[in-house]
């Protein structure tokens, strides 16, 4: 089962911690968030992984080599040139995702115990082209999806913007827990000169929604942290210290 990790950006938010090193090497509780989450794919059964890299990404690799790439097919998605934004990542990193399998997208600052081969799974037997991860967390934006979780749209609460523009009805409001499943089909959708410029995966699921099935799955764990922050860095190396290092809890 292949799954990509998004390891390439720039950590602004957790400087100056970020001056010297990449977010990815970032401990929680004495471990890398690199490393959680490699091994937290692991344990559900992905182990063909491909990692972007961009800003220090000679430590990632210098660690990963280290560390014999713990056990598992590694491949690097080089970045160093330029910065890709997610969409972008994701569209570079073809050569290692495409097949006949789809393949789960995890952002290296999101740690949580769950079920990822259980989101894979509903992703095949919905036959969606892309399935996201979401909750009912506070933030400033969301997806707009109907009762059967289909994507329709986005809105930013602080600035009032919706889009599409003119998007009408009655949609819940999800955000994006930061893992999600695609067909590799998608990458069809990718090809042509609008999509060569670095671009956000939200904005391309927002282009495609419209014709083609990309829906939410409501996250159901016990635990959800976003470490990109330093404020969210502390918490969780808080909730991590108090727990036994057994199981998902590496």
């Amino acid at each position: 089962m292949k799954a990509m990790i998004f390891a390439a950006g720039m950590g602004t938010r957790l400087r100056p911690l970020t001056d010297q090193m990449p977010k990815a090497l970032v401990p929680v509780a004495g471990i890398p968030l690199l490393q959680r989450v490699l091994l937290r794919l692991a344990s559900a059964g992905f182990d063909d992984i491909t990692i972007n890299i961009h800003h220090l990404g000679q430590q990632i690799a210098d660690f990963l080599r280290a560390n014999r790439n713990f056990g598992l097919r590694i491949h690097i998605s080089d970045e160093r040139g330029q910065l890709l934004n997610t969409g972008g990542g994701i569209r570079h990193a073809r050569p290692f995702l495409e097949g006949d399998e789809p393949f789960l997208v995890h952002n290296v600052d999101i740690l949580t115990d769950a079920d990822l081969r259980a989101l894979w799974q509903h992703h095949l037997a919905r036959k969606a082209e892309a399935t996201l991860l979401v909750g009912k967390r506070e933030t400033k934006r969301y997806l707009l999806m109907d009762p059967d979780m289909t994507l329709h749209g986005w809105t930013n609460k602080q600035t009032g913007e919706v889009r599409p523009q003119g998007l009408q009805g009655n949609y819940d409001e999800w955000a994006f827990a930061g893992i999600h499943v695609l067909s590799p089909s998608l990458f069809r959708r990718m090809e042509g000169t609008r999509w060569e410029q670095p671009f956000s995966i939200i904005d391309f699921y927002l282009d495609i929604c419209t014709h083609t099935l990309v829906q939410g799955l409501p996250i159901r764990a016990t635990h959800w942290f976003d470490t990109g922050t330093p404020e969210t860095l502390a918490r969780a190396n808080a909730w991590y210290r108090q727990q036994p290092k057994t199981g998902w809890n590496i």
